[in-house]
Protein backbone atom coordinates (compact mmCIF):
# COMPACT_ATOMS: atom_id res chain seq x y z
CA UNK A 1 0.00 0.00 0.00
CA UNK A 2 1.41 3.37 -1.01
CA UNK A 3 1.88 5.93 1.73
CA UNK A 4 0.42 9.35 1.18
CA UNK A 5 3.12 11.89 0.40
CA UNK A 6 3.71 14.44 3.15
CA UNK A 7 4.14 17.55 1.05
CA UNK A 8 4.74 19.82 4.04
CA UNK A 9 7.68 17.66 5.14
CA UNK A 10 8.93 17.32 1.59
CA UNK A 11 8.87 21.05 0.87
CA UNK A 12 10.04 22.47 4.17
CA UNK A 13 12.58 19.93 5.46
CA UNK A 14 15.23 21.48 3.23
CA UNK A 15 15.14 24.65 5.33
CA UNK A 16 16.94 22.72 8.08
CA UNK A 17 19.92 22.33 5.75
CA UNK A 18 20.40 26.08 5.42
CA UNK A 19 23.13 26.31 8.04
CA UNK A 20 26.53 27.97 8.30
CA UNK A 21 28.05 24.53 8.84
CA UNK A 22 26.70 23.26 5.51
CA UNK A 23 27.72 26.47 3.76
CA UNK A 24 31.29 25.99 5.00
CA UNK A 25 31.28 22.32 3.99
CA UNK A 26 30.11 23.29 0.49
CA UNK A 27 32.79 26.00 0.26
CA UNK A 28 35.46 23.49 1.30
CA UNK A 29 34.21 21.04 -1.34
CA UNK A 30 34.39 23.72 -4.04
CA UNK A 31 37.94 24.82 -3.28
CA UNK A 32 39.39 21.55 -1.98
CA UNK A 33 37.53 18.81 -3.90
CA UNK A 34 40.04 16.12 -2.94
CA UNK A 35 39.86 16.68 0.80
CA UNK A 36 37.29 13.92 1.30
CA UNK A 37 33.63 13.00 1.26
CA UNK A 38 30.65 14.65 2.96
CA UNK A 39 31.56 13.40 6.45
CA UNK A 40 35.11 14.80 6.23
CA UNK A 41 33.86 18.12 4.86
CA UNK A 42 31.27 18.38 7.62
CA UNK A 43 33.93 17.60 10.24
CA UNK A 44 36.19 20.31 8.80
CA UNK A 45 33.33 22.80 8.89
CA UNK A 46 32.60 21.93 12.52
CA UNK A 47 36.26 22.45 13.46
CA UNK A 48 36.26 25.86 11.77
CA UNK A 49 33.14 26.87 13.67
CA UNK A 50 34.68 25.73 16.96
CA UNK A 51 37.71 27.98 16.37
CA UNK A 52 35.50 30.93 15.41
CA UNK A 53 33.28 30.45 18.47
CA UNK A 54 36.31 30.33 20.77
CA UNK A 55 37.57 33.65 19.41
CA UNK A 56 34.33 35.56 19.82
CA UNK A 57 32.66 36.97 22.89
CA UNK A 58 29.06 38.25 22.97
CA UNK A 59 28.90 41.95 23.70
CA UNK A 60 26.98 41.23 26.90
CA UNK A 61 29.99 39.24 28.20
CA UNK A 62 32.53 42.03 27.66
CA UNK A 63 32.43 44.81 30.24
CA UNK A 64 33.65 48.37 29.98
CA UNK A 65 37.43 48.43 30.28
CA UNK A 66 37.93 44.88 29.04
CA UNK A 67 39.65 43.73 25.87
CA UNK A 68 39.75 40.39 24.01
CA UNK A 69 43.32 39.35 23.16
CA UNK A 70 45.01 36.32 21.62
CA UNK A 71 47.65 34.85 23.93
CA UNK A 72 50.10 31.99 23.45
CA UNK A 73 48.74 28.72 24.80
CA UNK A 74 50.40 27.52 28.00
CA UNK A 75 50.34 23.98 26.58
CA UNK A 76 52.13 24.85 23.32
CA UNK A 77 55.76 25.75 24.09
CA UNK A 78 58.01 27.13 21.37
CA UNK A 79 60.59 25.14 19.48
CA UNK A 80 63.33 25.94 17.02
CA UNK A 81 62.08 27.69 13.84
CA UNK A 82 58.47 27.61 15.07
CA UNK A 83 56.55 30.66 13.91
CA UNK A 84 53.82 32.46 15.80
CA UNK A 85 51.47 31.54 12.94
CA UNK A 86 52.12 27.88 13.76
CA UNK A 87 51.53 28.31 17.50
CA UNK A 88 48.31 27.55 19.33
CA UNK A 89 46.55 30.70 20.48
CA UNK A 90 44.07 31.15 23.30
CA UNK A 91 41.57 34.05 23.39
CA UNK A 92 41.70 35.72 26.80
CA UNK A 93 39.54 38.47 28.28
CA UNK A 94 41.67 41.08 30.05
CA UNK A 95 40.81 43.96 32.38
CA UNK A 96 42.65 46.78 30.64
CA UNK A 97 41.17 49.43 32.92
CA UNK A 98 39.62 48.89 36.35
CA UNK A 99 38.32 50.94 39.25
CA UNK A 100 41.56 50.13 41.09
CA UNK A 101 43.51 51.75 38.24
CA UNK A 102 41.48 54.93 38.59
CA UNK A 103 41.90 54.89 42.38
CA UNK A 104 45.66 54.57 41.95
CA UNK A 105 45.68 57.57 39.63
CA UNK A 106 43.59 59.62 42.07
CA UNK A 107 45.95 58.62 44.89
CA UNK A 108 48.80 60.17 42.86
CA UNK A 109 50.71 56.91 42.48
CA UNK A 110 53.58 57.24 40.04
CA UNK A 111 53.05 56.16 36.41
CA UNK A 112 55.63 53.41 36.94
CA UNK A 113 53.72 51.97 39.91
CA UNK A 114 50.44 52.03 38.00
CA UNK A 115 51.94 50.41 34.92
CA UNK A 116 53.60 47.72 36.99
CA UNK A 117 50.34 46.83 38.73
CA UNK A 118 48.55 46.65 35.40
CA UNK A 119 51.24 44.52 33.73
CA UNK A 120 51.25 42.01 36.59
CA UNK A 121 47.43 41.83 36.60
CA UNK A 122 47.21 41.23 32.85
CA UNK A 123 49.81 38.43 33.01
CA UNK A 124 47.98 36.64 35.80
CA UNK A 125 44.59 37.03 34.13
CA UNK A 126 45.91 35.55 30.87
CA UNK A 127 47.59 32.67 32.70
CA UNK A 128 44.39 31.83 34.61
CA UNK A 129 42.66 31.46 31.22
CA UNK A 130 45.36 29.17 29.83
CA UNK A 131 47.29 31.85 27.95
CA UNK A 132 50.65 33.63 28.16
CA UNK A 133 51.41 37.20 27.19
CA UNK A 134 54.75 38.25 25.74
CA UNK A 135 56.47 41.55 26.41
CA UNK A 136 55.40 42.64 22.93
CA UNK A 137 51.75 41.85 23.76
CA UNK A 138 51.97 43.97 26.90
CA UNK A 139 53.78 46.72 25.02
CA UNK A 140 50.96 46.96 22.49
CA UNK A 141 48.22 46.77 25.12
CA UNK A 142 49.71 49.54 27.27
CA UNK A 143 51.25 51.72 24.57
CA UNK A 144 54.80 51.55 25.97
CA UNK A 145 57.95 49.99 24.52
CA UNK A 146 58.78 46.37 25.28
CA UNK A 147 62.01 47.33 27.03
CA UNK A 148 59.98 49.25 29.61
CA UNK A 149 57.74 46.22 30.11
CA UNK A 150 60.78 43.99 30.68
CA UNK A 151 62.20 46.47 33.19
CA UNK A 152 58.91 46.72 35.11
CA UNK A 153 58.58 42.95 35.39
CA UNK A 154 62.24 42.40 36.31
CA UNK A 155 62.05 45.01 39.09
CA UNK A 156 58.78 43.57 40.39
CA UNK A 157 60.11 40.01 40.48
CA UNK A 158 63.34 41.05 42.17
CA UNK A 159 61.49 43.17 44.74
CA UNK A 160 58.82 40.59 45.60
CA UNK A 161 60.67 37.34 44.91
CA UNK A 162 57.68 36.12 42.90
CA UNK A 163 57.77 35.14 39.24
CA UNK A 164 55.09 36.66 37.02
CA UNK A 165 53.62 34.04 34.63
CA UNK A 166 54.39 35.24 31.14
CA UNK A 167 55.80 33.65 28.02
CA UNK A 168 59.44 34.51 28.74
CA UNK A 169 59.39 32.62 32.05
CA UNK A 170 56.84 29.83 31.62
CA UNK A 171 58.07 28.87 28.13
CA UNK A 172 61.69 29.68 29.00
CA UNK A 173 62.38 32.12 26.17
CA UNK A 174 64.52 35.20 26.59
CA UNK A 175 67.76 35.80 28.43
CA UNK A 176 66.66 37.45 31.67
CA UNK A 177 68.28 36.24 34.87
CA UNK A 178 65.56 37.31 37.35
CA UNK A 179 63.63 34.05 37.33
CA UNK A 180 66.87 32.07 37.55
CA UNK A 181 67.81 34.06 40.65
CA UNK A 182 64.39 33.49 42.24
CA UNK A 183 64.58 29.74 41.55
CA UNK A 184 68.07 29.45 43.05
CA UNK A 185 67.12 31.57 46.07
CA UNK A 186 64.04 29.48 46.81
CA UNK A 187 66.09 26.29 46.59
CA UNK A 188 69.32 27.21 48.37
CA UNK A 189 68.34 30.01 50.76
CA UNK A 190 64.74 29.06 51.55
CA UNK A 191 65.40 25.32 51.38
CA UNK A 192 62.33 24.50 49.31
CA UNK A 193 62.26 21.25 47.31
CA UNK A 194 62.43 21.53 43.51
CA UNK A 195 58.79 20.44 43.13
CA UNK A 196 57.60 23.34 45.25
CA UNK A 197 59.94 25.75 43.51
CA UNK A 198 58.49 24.67 40.16
CA UNK A 199 54.93 25.33 41.34
CA UNK A 200 55.73 28.72 42.83
CA UNK A 201 57.63 29.94 39.77
CA UNK A 202 55.29 28.56 37.06
CA UNK A 203 58.10 26.39 35.65
CA UNK A 204 58.26 22.72 34.84
CA UNK A 205 60.29 20.53 37.16
CA UNK A 206 62.65 19.80 34.26
CA UNK A 207 63.33 23.52 33.77
CA UNK A 208 63.96 24.03 37.50
CA UNK A 209 66.37 21.08 37.58
CA UNK A 210 68.17 22.48 34.54
CA UNK A 211 68.66 25.90 36.14
CA UNK A 212 69.78 24.44 39.46
CA UNK A 213 72.16 22.03 37.74
CA UNK A 214 73.71 24.81 35.66
CA UNK A 215 74.15 26.98 38.75
CA UNK A 216 75.78 24.10 40.67
CA UNK A 217 78.26 23.47 37.85
CA UNK A 218 79.18 27.13 37.46
CA UNK A 219 79.62 27.53 41.22
CA UNK A 220 81.81 24.41 41.41
CA UNK A 221 84.02 25.67 38.60
CA UNK A 222 84.34 29.03 40.33
CA UNK A 223 85.38 27.35 43.59
CA UNK A 224 88.01 25.44 41.63
CA UNK A 225 89.49 28.76 40.59
CA UNK A 226 88.46 28.82 36.94
CA UNK A 227 88.04 32.17 35.21
CA UNK A 228 84.69 33.08 33.59
CA UNK A 229 86.20 32.39 30.17
CA UNK A 230 87.42 28.97 31.29
CA UNK A 231 84.04 28.15 32.85
CA UNK A 232 82.27 29.06 29.61
CA UNK A 233 84.66 26.86 27.63
CA UNK A 234 84.45 23.96 30.08
CA UNK A 235 80.64 23.93 30.31
CA UNK A 236 80.11 24.86 26.64
CA UNK A 237 77.96 27.86 27.56
CA UNK A 238 78.04 31.45 26.38
CA UNK A 239 80.02 33.95 28.42
CA UNK A 240 76.81 35.96 28.96
CA UNK A 241 75.08 32.96 30.56
CA UNK A 242 78.08 32.27 32.79
CA UNK A 243 78.09 35.91 33.90
CA UNK A 244 74.42 35.57 34.84
CA UNK A 245 75.08 32.58 37.09
CA UNK A 246 78.15 34.23 38.61
CA UNK A 247 76.04 37.29 39.44
CA UNK A 248 73.42 35.00 40.98
CA UNK A 249 76.11 33.32 43.08
CA UNK A 250 77.34 36.74 44.27
CA UNK A 251 73.84 37.78 45.26
CA UNK A 252 73.07 34.53 47.06
CA UNK A 253 76.34 34.75 48.98
CA UNK A 254 75.51 38.32 49.97
CA UNK A 255 71.97 37.43 51.07
CA UNK A 256 73.19 34.40 52.99
CA UNK A 257 75.77 36.51 54.79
Amino acid sequence: MNRKTDYVYKHFKTLKDKTLENALAHHIHQHFPRIGGPRIRTLCAQMVLEVVAAHLRPRAHVRHGQVLWLAYSVDDPPRRNKRTADSEMVPVLLDLSTAADIDARLARESPRQRRCAKVVRLCHQAFEQGGLLSNCDLSELLGIDDGSVAGLLADHEKRTGKVVPRRATVHDVGSGQTHKLIICRKRYLEGKPPEQVARETYHTLEAVDRYLGAYDRVRHCRQEGLSPEAIAYTLDHSRALIDQYLAIDDELEHDDA
